[in-house]
């Protein structure tokens, strides 16, 4: 019973009838997109020089933008949807459109590129030049999510996402390239890419056709059913093999170049007195070559060096090494000489500052004893205690206002004016008014220039404050 309510579940979640299309929807949608006449056409042209721009300039934006544009998805899912419900006449008609698109897609894209002046491969163009395992599972699982996407009454934005994954039109403009510049192997390394891409978008949506059980136009007899499956399965043999081949040279050769890597930076960086200045890895010859400046290698040194390469899975691979006879400087010894030579800048700067420091000190004392002289200090005091015989505290100091390069001077001197500075705590704070009366009359009693040059504080009581504080808490 549980095992049955969880088969229920899990079919409910993974169903897609609950949002299938009509059978005949889905029928003209799959036929509306073979015929390439009039605007398709045009815009199958339009999308194919503005990929062939994205790929010359190597803007991946501007490539993916006429992805987006292009027509090419509909002749290679009505093939497979032929194949899927056996319509013979539909398969053909999808593949004489195919094979028209991707003619006229070849002749306008090298018309492109001959017309171009920047002729240089750029990496948007190289990566559609060596397809491999992981080109056809983009094109399978693409397709597949296509042929949902199709069948859908809500159409949503797969075709357009599956028309960017799989890459249809990049191909076809790098096998362009290949035709204006005489690059055969661009040429055959991007039509194959193509070649996959139809092949499995097409078998993926003969796969969805036949999973969600769509009407077949017609039956075929055991021997025509048995003809049609071999030929689909030698197709995709054909196509698929190539790309297993593809894709184990590529995993190769990045392991090889990891390998190398790694050698370089453990054993040949590792050298004494020597210096690796360059390094190349050649993984069709198996070799990898350097070159040196330094101590030079005997061929003792270097085939010790070949014989430490297969601990880094590099058996059967050759080392050239470059040398070019210069002798490397004492490395320690200009260590140690730039530093002695940044130990004594240092130093110099330090006692430079230092005495500067002493200079400024002898400034500012110099200045703290003018200014006592002129302010009368301790006068200010007494008034200021028979004034206020109640402060809790008083202090009365002079002070100095300095100012630092006054113009036409010395941009180091130091200069400024004697001021007076006041601390005066009483048990009840002075208004506003009356701080500003006693500031002028210290003002005017010292001969101060400035009223800012009185600095008065005056404050209240801290036992007094926090006593009204209180008082004012409801």
């Amino acid at each position: 019973m549980h095992l049955q309510l969880l088969k229920q579940r899990f079919h409910a979640r993974f169903d897609l009838g609950s949002d299938q299309a009509d059978i005949s929807e889905i029928d003209k949608i799959f036929r509306n997109g073979v015929e390439f006449r009039g605007t398709t056409l045009w815009v199958l042209i339009f999308a194919i020089v503005i990929a062939s721009i994205g790929l010359n300039v190597n803007s991946t934006a501007v490539v993916i933008g006429a992805m987006l544009i292009s027509p090419l998805m509909g002749p290679i899912m009505a093939l497979g949807y032929g194949a899927g419900i056996n319509d013979s006449a539909l398969m053909r008609s999808a593949l004489f459109n195919l094979g028209l698109a991707a003619f006229i897609s070849l002749l306008a894209s090298t018309a492109y590129f001959l017309l171009t002046p920047l002729s240089q491969a750029h990496s948007e163009l190289l990566a559609r030049t060596t397809p491999s395992i992981w080109d056809v599972l983009v094109a399978l699982f693409g397709g597949l999510a296509g042929a949902i996407g199709v069948t859908r009454r809500e159409k949503s934005n797969l075709i357009p996402g599956v028309a960017i994954a799989t890459a249809l039109m990049p191909p076809l403009c790098t096998a362009g390239y290949g035709l204006a510049v005489g690059n055969l192997p661009f040429f055959l390394g991007a039509i194959y890419l193509f070649s996959i891409n139809c092949v499995f978008i097409a078998i993926a949506t003969l796969m969805m056709v036949r999973l969600m059980r769509l009407p077949s136009v017609k039956f075929l007899e055991e021997r025509s059913r048995v003809q049609r499956r071999t030929l689909i399965g030698l197709v995709v043999l054909l196509t698929l093999v190539p790309s297993l081949f593809l894709a184990i040279n590529l995993v190769q050769k990045e392991w090889f170049e990891r390998n190398a890597a790694r050698f370089v930076q453990e054993v040949l960086r590792a050298q004494p007195r020597v210096l690796l200045v360059a390094h190349a890895v050649d993984f069709p010859l198996r070799q990898i070559r350097a070159s040196t400046v330094g101590e030079t290698l005997s061929d003792a040194d270097i085939q010790s060096l070949q014989e430490k390469m297969p601990g880094f899975g590099l058996a059967g691979v050759s080392l050239q090494v470059q040398q070019s006879g210069q002798q490397m400087p004492d490395v320690n010894a200009l260590k140690k000489d730039l530093l002695q030579d940044l130990l004594q800048s240092n130093r110099t700067e330090v006692q430079t500052r230092e005495s500067r420091i002493v200079a400024l000190q002898d400034e500012v004392r110099e200045l703290q004893r003018a200014v006592s002289t002129q302010l009368p200090v301790r006068q200010v005091y007494r008034e200021l205690r028979a004034q206020f015989p109640q402060a809790l505290q008083l202090d009365v100091a002079a002070g100095l206002g300095i100012t630092q390069g006054l113009a036409g001077d010395d941009p180091h001197s130091l200069a400024g004016r004697p001021i007076l500075l006041i601390h005066l705590q009483l048990p009840k704070l002075l208004g506003e008014a009356e701080q500003e009366r006693l500031r002028k009359g210290l003002q005017v009693r010292t001969g101060l220039a400035q009223p800012d040059d009185v600095r008065l504080t005056v404050l209240e009581a801290p036992a007094v404050k926090m006593a009204r504080s209180n008082r004012r808490r409801p």
